[in-house]
């Protein structure tokens, strides 16, 4: 049996803290034990207790979400590594396996690349101490590697997903009865946190060039902004704001943090998702085993789960005017919904099987077996 302590970076239960979560699940635990490092407290512990995962307390920021000293952080990482006895260590973030590469311990080292961002030189050169690193896309390794990072210690394991948490035969109305809809609202659905980088401006400037055209549209926003810095509180206030300006406050709805996205999803007529950077989007993936048809912006990995024109449509990032005629598209074409449902829902299963992914971290795991 192979002992692995795997490494949280926030309370939040985000795509990433989800993934890992969902192929621990799908892992025999006759031949994998796992013990979480990480907040004490939080969804993300919750989940742990609730799933009965052995959890070690490490705190990463302080009581206002700022990020402690690195100098603090790292000793106190290493003592919980050595309480734990793990096998291999495996951070669950791309910070974390920064952190990870500072850690002088004779511990087997994995590091999960869950961002497409710019790094240091020396956080390059910290995550190549790691032994081995995974991304979630081959664009996320492409990236990495075309930065710095070894190729050879660099391998890609695709996000899993259960498809039957998500799998809805059924599209129902309970949405448009909470927001108050009449039963052939068209319900764009966008989920995720509330930041630059999830282009939510673009939707919105996209919304407004269609309300006229598509009269029975409604712009579903799930999520909610976990970043203190002042562009994005302001970012978050503009975006209300330009829905209010244009009397649009009543086709604007704004539900926050949300615990049930499967039945969101199976309630909504399509995802729409204009992130300007997307590693491979975890609500991309729970909206093709929904059976929820998508609209999204070919960044990053997402044509590794979208294939344009085949299971959703691609647009260019930051082109509101083209995710418009996406949308309207879309929003119109019952028969072009189910061709793109049909095709998304075959290549999660072919691809994106939760059961697979989980097989290729237990292999990953063992190689540092005792």
């Amino acid at each position: 049996m192979v002992r692995v302590a795997v490494l949280f970076e926030y309370p939040t239960l985000y795509g990433g803290e989800r993934s890992m979560l969902a192929a621990i699940e799908a892992i025999d635990r006759t031949v994998v034990e796992v013990v979480a490092i990480g907040p004490e407290e939080g969804l993300l512990a919750d989940a742990l207790r609730h799933r009965q995962i052995e959890h070690v307390g490490l705190q990463v920021f302080d009581k206002h979400m700022q990020r402690l000293p690195r100098d603090q952080i790292v000793p106190a990482l290493a003592e919980r590594v050595k309480s734990v006895k793990p096998d291999v260590l495996h951070a669950n973030s791309l910070s974390m396996s920064v952190l990870t590469g500072l850690l002088e311990l004779p511990v087997p080292r994995v590091g999960h690349l869950r961002d497409i961002i710019s790094l240091s030189k020396n956080a390059i050169r910290l995550l190549n101490n790691n032994d081995l690193l995974i991304a979630v896309s081959r664009a996320t390794r492409d990236y990495h590697v075309g930065h710095g990072l070894e190729p050879h210690k660099v391998r890609v394991i695709y996000n899993g997903i259960d498809g039957n948490a998500f799998r809805s035969d059924d599209q129902n109305n309970e949405l448009r009865d909470e927001l108050g809809l009449p039963d052939d609202a068209i319900v764009a659905l966008t989920v995720g946190q509330i930041g630059l980088r999830k282009g939510l401006d673009v939707v919105l400037d996209a919304f407004l060039a269609i309300t006229k055209k598509v009269p029975g549209l409604h712009f579903v926003m799930v999520g909610e902004r976990s970043s203190s810095k002042a562009e994005t509180i302001e970012y978050e206030a503009g975006l209300k704001n330009t829905a209010i300006e244009a009397g649009l406050e009543n086709r604007v709805h704004w539900l926050g943090y949300r615990q049930d996205v499967p039945n969101l999803m199976a309630n909504a007529t399509m995802l729409v998702h204009a992130a300007h950077q997307e590693p491979l989007g975890r609500v991309l993936l729970e909206a093709t085993v929904a059976g929820l048809p998508i609209v999204a912006t070919d960044v990053g990995g997402t044509s590794e789960i979208v294939q344009n024109n085949v299971s959703g449509r691609l647009v260019p990032k930051g082109d509101a005017n083209e995710l418009a005629i996406g949308i309207s598209e879309l929003a119109t074409n019952k028969q072009l919904q189910r061709q793109f449902a049909d095709a998304a829902k075959i290549r999660a299963e072919q691809v994106f099987d939760v059961q697979r992914s989980a097989e290729a971290l237990l292999d990953t795991w063992r190689l540092f077996e005792a």
